[in-house]
């Protein structure tokens, strides 16, 4: 025989079959460094130390991993390694420390003439008498850690009943604890722990058990209940070596820890399988390298699944399991195939949406642009581009946000058209724009507003937040402004009185602030041209936001002034040059904000004022006053309190500035908002204002006022020719 199997056989009778002695005697002791193994090696007797600590203890523990099952001195440690463990002279099994005190002993009172201790391949450690009559026992005295194959009874001689399983671990909390060592609930090294042919997975914690493949539970109730240590029974009956073709076969588990009790055999891994198969007793085989083949019969216990390492374990089934695996793979297969199925459809129902979203948007933003083309751009080179990021809406969102344009919903009204409130899903209040179908106005000025309004941002101009395009369908949709619009507030007798000077003043300023980021704070020159109290609409804190852009014209940096033969607005806001010759330019929005001014102060409209001697607007009427120094009887009562009146008149006189007959008098929003500041402590001298009305009257007029009757005109005009 060569030199390689004799040091394998040396190494599997060291694994399989101990040498060692397996006893004490008086004579035969055991120091600290030495040990006592059972005849089957499975365990071990002699000292060790816990962790976290040198204190020194008798104890027994498995062989293979250290596991410690029982300890004797628990509660008296070593502090040496002097110790030893012997049989004393009245026949006890002790514990000696260094001073050959006792530290431990079984304490058992006997005449017997000498004793024996022998650890037993259970694990029991015994005394026994010189008759072989068993006088002390470990699994009496349960010790740190429960045998899971152990029976609790009445001790032969006392009578007296031991710990229950609840107890035992009770005590093995409160010993574990002295011992410095953090082990609360069992794991996959308790023997026995899931039972036959059955896999604790370390892996888990708690660690769970599970039936080998071809293995059902026992005790299904029991299992349930996660009871595993009657552990699993085969579902079909082995054939061994048939003859009829239905042999059986070996299923291969990796990474385990395989059972104990194996049979060594120096063969090649083939002849290990043929060897297996041919012994019907034969449950499983292993083939290592270094300890050629194992192989096992019997029933298999204390198999663990490791999270790596281990030896790959061939467990024997029958032949019919072999068509049970391949059925419940395919079935694997067709499940993983159907959920594949449905996740790529999925994705792919998904990408189609999205794909269609967008080419819907994009759909609708070429017919906005396809609309724009079609029209006559009123904005010259301006390019149909500033749509594109503007959001595009449903017409059907629009009609479920507005309750299908409900007249309950309705805001307000004009040339172009009604404007509805609305609720979008996410509970945002929004307020529609929609062009009449029937309206000659309001198609241009639609789409100038949609342009021009789209990239403007600030707090004194109204949000556009989008639009509808869809077959006749035209709207626009904008932020909801809760107190409506300036005029609901100041000609209102009830409503003017929340309208005090501080709340008044807020607004002009606002106003200015909103007209001079158009002339000269945006990126483009913006004219609004349409500049009157309904199109001044207030937030919830009366924040003004001018709004109407569709009379808006933008200029090109170099443009101070344009000229048009469609003239648009309302009468009492526009500039003369305007209403007589088309003439319009920011000093036009200038003179509107004047009127404005007005109009805020004096809590009337420009065009209703009576008086039964003469028919006078109101800027006429201020005139007039101003000059009879009586522009107190001017200020709406509301105001008219002494502490704001030195303020109220400044408000006035830059009035006067900005409603000036040539535009070139007029100032600029800048000189404006720098004259309501104080910034401009000393204002120029105040000038008669442009009587722009008494212009344009015509014969028909005229008839009108014999009869002394007062014009409250604000309709829009259009398509006047200038001189």
């Amino acid at each position: 025989m060569g030199l390689l199997p004799i040091v394998l056989m040396l190494l599997i009778v060291d694994v399989g079959i101990s040498t060692a002695s397996d006893s004490i005697t008086s004579s035969v002791f055991i120091k600290d460094s030495e040990t006592v193994s059972s005849n089957n090696s499975a365990f071990k007797l002699g000292f060790f130390s816990p962790q976290n600590t040198t204190d020194r203890y008798v104890g027994i523990w498995y062989a293979i991993n250290s596991k410690v099952t029982w300890v004797a001195n628990r509660n008296q440690p070593l502090q040496d390694s002097s110790g030893v463990i012997t049989i004393s002279e009245d026949k006890n099994l002790v514990v000696l420390n260094g001073k050959k005190k006792v530290s431990w002993s079984s304490n058992m009172s006997n005449t017997a003439s000498s004793s024996t201790a022998q650890l037993l391949n259970s694990g029991n450690l015994v005394l026994l008498d010189q008759t072989g009559k068993t006088l002390w026992e470990s699994f009496q005295h349960p010790s740190d850690t429960d045998y899971s194959n152990l029976a609790i009874s009445s001790h032969h001689k006392t009578g007296t009943s031991r710990k229950n399983r609840s107890e035992r671990k009770l005590a093995y909390t409160t010993r574990t604890n002295k011992l410095g060592e953090q082990k609360v609930q069992q794991n996959c090294d308790t023997y026995n722990y899931c039972g036959a042919y059955a896999i604790c997975d370390s892996n888990n914690s708690p660690p769970t058990c599970s039936c080998l493949k071809g293995f059902e539970p026992r005790k299904t109730n029991e299992w349930n209940n996660q009871n595993w240590t009657s552990g699993c029974v085969r579902r079909a009956s082995l054939q061994c070596a048939s003859g009829q073709g239905k042999d059986d076969w070996f299923l291969k588990l990796q990474t385990t820890k395989v059972p104990g009790r194996s049979t060594a055999s120096f063969v090649s891994e083939e002849a290990c399988r043929s060897q297996c198969i041919k012994d019907c007793n034969c449950t499983a085989y292993a083939y290592v390298s270094a300890l050629s083949c194992m192989y096992w019969t019997g029933n298999l216990t204390d198999i663990v699944r490791l999270p790596s390492g281990g030896i790959d374990l061939y467990i024997r089934q029958a032949y019919s399991e072999h068509d049970r695996t391949k059925k419940k793979d395919f079935k694997v297969v067709i499940t993983i195939t159907v959920i594949v199925g449905v996740i790529i459809i999925a994705i792919c129902a998904y990408i189609l949406k999205v794909w269609a979203a967008r080419h819907s948007a994009r759909k609708k933003e070429n017919k906005a642009k396809l609309l724009l083309n079609k029209e006559e751009n009123p904005l010259g080179d301006l390019k149909i581009a500033k749509l594109e990021k503007l959001p595009i809406f449903d017409f059907k969102i629009l009609a479920t946000a507005t309750d299908d344009f409900s007249i309950a919903n309705k805001l307000g009204w004009g040339g172009f058209g009604l404007v509805y409130k609305g609720e979008l899903h996410d509970g945002q209040e929004i307020a529609v724009k929609r062009l009449s179908r029937t309206s000659r106005q309001g198609l241009e000025e639609f789409m100038n507003e949609v342009v021009v309004i789209s990239k403007l941002q600030h707090r004194n101009l109204v949000r556009l937040l989008g639009c509808c395009i869809e077959g006749e369908e035209k709207m626009l949709v904008y932020e909801y402004m809760p107190n409506k619009s300036l005029d609901a507030f100041i000609y209102d007798p009830i409503k003017k009185k929340v309208l005090d000077w501080k709340n008044r003043l807020n607004i002009i300023k606002g106003i200015s602030r909103g007209l001079l980021y158009l002339h000269r704070d945006s990126r483009l020159k913006i004219i609004h041209r349409d500049l009157k109290p309904s199109n001044i609409l207030l937030d919830a804190q009366l924040t003004p936001k001018i709004s109407d852009f569709g009379l808006a014209r933008i200029f090109e940096s170099s443009e101070d002034e344009g000229n048009t033969r469609r003239v648009v607005g309302t009468y009492g806001y526009m500039s003369p040059e305007y209403a007589m010759e088309g003439l319009f330019s920011e000093k036009s929005d200038v003179f509107s904000f004047g009127v404005l001014l007005f109009e805020i102060i004096s809590g009337r409209k420009n065009t209703s004022i009576c008086d039964h001697e003469h028919s006078l607007n109101l800027l006429e009427l201020a005139w007039k006053l101003w000059n009879e120094e009586n522009i107190k009887s001017l200020i709406d009562s509301e105001i008219s309190d002494s502490d704001y009146f030195n303020d109220i008149v400044r408000c006035l006189h830059i009035g006067f500035l900005c409603v000036q007959e040539h535009a070139r008098d007029r100032p600029s929003m800048a000189t404006v908002n720098s004259m309501l500041n104080n910034q401009i402590v000393n204002l120029p001298p105040s000038c008669q204002p442009a009587y722009i009305q008494r212009k344009v009257e015509t014969s028909a007029e005229s008839s009108q006022q014999s009869n002394k009757s007062c014009s409250v005109n604000t309709v829009t005009l259009t398509n006047m020719q200038g001189r």
